[in-house]
């Protein structure tokens, strides 16, 4: 029997205690042994869930980093920018490693990570879980086949939903750019991950426009608080705080990341004080709220991608037209139209559990396998392949700020 993997996780948070979830429920594969995180009750909390020793729970990652290699592996899922210190030094030590994407806030440090796992020959994975999603792998296996031909377009669009925009990139974490990284890196560089895998050759050239157009202060409806307990309007506002983290399902994602305690009492304390309460309006905000992107792929095929906070529901939808068919994608199915005989056909996907739509799980999966075969082709989505899609991202936000159209020799 295969060695069991051992797991030290970086990062408390909603995605480091998932992907540590998934590890202690893959029978044998795995076992968390050590956390690292700042925060008292999440890293207390975590270490009760998962029976680590105080030897083995740590406040920061350097305390961990400054021991001998204790474990097989790491998590990284500490905030973006945040990313690079731990995924470097760990590496170094001989870690194997799971990296929340994005990969870093930088394309240097994107590089740095890089270099670090080619000097160690480790096992990283990047979680793009978008290739590890059945339904979105389910496409990809459909363009390799050829029903419709040789892919021409592609337009991707990533509903980030209107609650999802203003829980995480207006109030929460990754708000500012200062403090995380900007919009499309954060949220949607497994989108561009996906196309480039789809288009399945180098990209050329970038082109992108977005703004921050409506959580802005000016937008304020007339007569607005500063904060949601404060404001005569609250009842009827649909990003009412109370009624998303105090009213809704407190030990649900979004609302559990507000406290480490699921009281209505806590809750209300954390909206009344933190920043989960603030007027959507009123923040302090900077990431855009939509963005558009246009690819240009060697061969001639080329590519859309829109992101957009203003959508009633969340998920993906591809539109893919071929030289012999077009395929309609969303995550529930497919729909599939040829040319030739003008026949269509749909393809329904069976919904699965979990974080992605099974992505998370399976990603988790392979990585395990890939430390436990000591395999590094076992997974899709190592460093160096995420640096070649993470680059297509960069030129993108340089593009917007830059207003101009972006050469990918200049990201080499």
């Amino acid at each position: 029997m295969e060695k069991q993997v051992t797991v030290a996780v970086i990062g408390a948070g909603s995605r480091g205690s998932l992907f540590a979830d998934i590890i202690a429920r893959i029978p044998g594969w795995g076992r968390v042994v050590a956390v690292a995180e700042p925060r008292k009750e999440y890293r207390e909390r975590f270490a009760a869930l998962h029976a680590l020793p105080p030897r083995s729970v740590f406040a920061d990652w350097r305390e961990l980093v400054s021991h001998p290699r204790m474990c097989d592996a790491v998590v990284i899922a500490t905030l973006d920018r945040d990313h690079a210190g731990p995924a470097v030094a760990c590496t170094e030590l001989g870690y194997h490693m799971l990296l929340e994407k994005p990969m870093a806030a930088t394309l240097e440090d994107c590089r740095r990570i890089v270099g670090a796992q080619e000097r160690a020959g480790t096992v990283t994975c990047v979680c793009h879980s978008l290739r590890y999603n059945a339904s979105f792998a389910a496409l990809k296996r459909l363009l390799d086949d050829g029903p419709i031909g040789r892919p021409v377009t592609v337009d991707q669009l990533e509903q980030v939903a209107w609650w999802h925009q203003a829980h995480s990139f207006v109030r929460g974490n990754w708000a500012r750019e200062e403090r995380s990284t900007f919009m499309l890196l954060s949220k949607s560089c497994h989108d561009i991950d996906y196309i480039a895998h789809l288009a399945g050759a180098p990209c050329l050239r970038v082109n992108s426009f977005g703004s921050l157009s409506h959580f802005r202060r000016e937008q304020a409806p007339q007569g607005s608080g500063e904060r949601c307990v404060d404001c005569g309007l609250e009842r009827r506002c649909p990003y009412s705080a109370p009624k998303i983290y105090v009213e809704g399902a407190r030990e649900s994602w979004p609302a559990s990341v507000v406290s480490a305690e699921h009281t209505r009492e806590a809750h209300l304390r954390a909206v009344e004080t933190g920043p989960y309460g603030r007027c959507v309006w009123k923040c302090d905000n900077d990431v855009v709220d939509h963005q558009v992107v246009a690819l240009e792929f060697e061969g001639g095929m080329t590519a859309t991608f829109t992101m957009t906070g203003f959508t009633q529901r969340g998920g993906r939808r591809i539109r893919v037209h071929g030289t012999e068919g077009e395929v309609d994608f969303t995550e529930d199915a497919m729909t599939v139209r040829s040319f030739a005989d003008d026949r269509t056909e749909t393809i329904a996907f069976e919904k699965e559990e979990g974080g992605h739509g099974g992505g998370d799980e399976r990603v988790t999966a392979s990585f395990l396998a890939a430390v436990r075969a000591n395999d590094r082709s076992l997974v899709s989505t190592d460093v160096r392949e995420s640096l070649r899609t993470h680059s297509i991202v960069f030129a993108a936000e340089s593009s917007r700020l830059q207003g101009r159209m972006v050469d990918m020799e200049e990201m080499a």
